[in-house]
């Protein structure tokens, strides 16, 4: 019989935004204010994100929509792509989501679509670094993932293509 072996997720939920320390308060906030910039004509959900790249920066990305749906860009691969575009070569260490509607009070965490998991999982594949993740709605608790296996715990990545 084969080993078994197991996955297992190192994610932390936090009851509030204050329970977070000073530095990830305020590249949430971060994520908070790109949010405002959000272009949502169609779905009215507004999503923000902030990268912090290992050089200190914080780049930020909010979603951007379309009347052709599919060409319309979330919030996390707008952040993630303008820091690989901006910092090329430099580690992405943190991206801080949070979304909110204008028809709804979000409350609850909103994760990254599974385009966006690819995405970021590309970029920790590419570094040979973990991405830690925080989430949150437009209030509410706070989730922490150390890395988007989190999220995306059997990626896809160039290894398979030979």
């Amino acid at each position: 019989m084969a080993e078994q072996k197991n996955i297992s997720f190192d994610i932390t939920i936090y009851d509030s935004l204050e329970e977070l320390s000073p530095k990830y308060q305020a590249l949430m906030l971060e994520a908070v204010s790109a949010r405002k910039s959000a272009y949502a004509p169609y779905s009215k959900f507004r999503v923000g994100a902030a990268v912090e790249m290992d050089n200190t920066e914080i780049v930020i990305g909010s979603n951007q929509e379309n009347a052709s749906y599919p060409s319309g860009l979330c919030a996390e691969r707008v952040a993630i792509f303008h820091a690989g575009a901006k910092f090329p070569g430099v580690t992405v260490k943190t991206i801080a989501i949070t979304a909110t509607s204008d028809a709804y009070p979000v409350s609850v965490p909103a994760a990254p679509c599974g385009n966006c998991r690819q995405a970021i999982f590309e970029y920790e594949f590419k570094q040979k670094q973990p991405i830690r993740i925080l989430l949150m709605g437009e209030t509410g608790s706070v989730v922490m993932c150390n890395a988007i296996s989190d999220l995306l715990p059997l990626g896809f990545n160039s290894s398979f293509l030979g």
